[in-house]
């Protein structure tokens, strides 16, 4: 399940923390084509629903997922914290650094963060 939200007056399609995981790119196909319908510019997950071979490079699932949403121009938000991950992967860590320095795809702590990055 997932609501559109306006967010520092961007319309985001939130995901509920309960549900199926998201496991690849037929998921963030989805995801993306019910963010486009509702309107959405960017489409919020909570990393929990994030399978675990999304935090796995080498897997390349994040690769094809964020791929998909870069094809789409739609934004997307892992939410929550993904220290564990980050902790037990260099190339994950470079990855996160490398995508919240720009406009497509973000990984942040909670909502607050969220709706500072959104209003910049």
């Amino acid at each position: 399940m997932s609501t559109l939200q306006t967010i520092s007056d961007v319309p985001v399609l939130v995901c509920d923390a309960d549900g199926e995981p998201i496991t690849g790119e037929r998921d963030a196909l989805d995801l993306i084509g019910n963010g486009g319908y509702q309107g959405a510019q960017w489409v919020v997950v909570p990393a929990a629903r994030l399978d675990a071979a999304f935090f796995e490079l080498s897997s390349r699932v994040a690769g094809d997922i964020v791929q998909k949403f870069v094809q789409y121009g739609m934004g997307l938000v892992v939410l929550g914290d993904i220290s564990r991950h980050t902790a037990a992967s260099s190339s994950l860590r470079d990855f996160v650094r490398e995508c919240n320095r720009g406009r497509q795809t973000w990984f942040l702590e909670d909502a607050e963060e969220l709706r500072v990055r959104l209003k910049s």
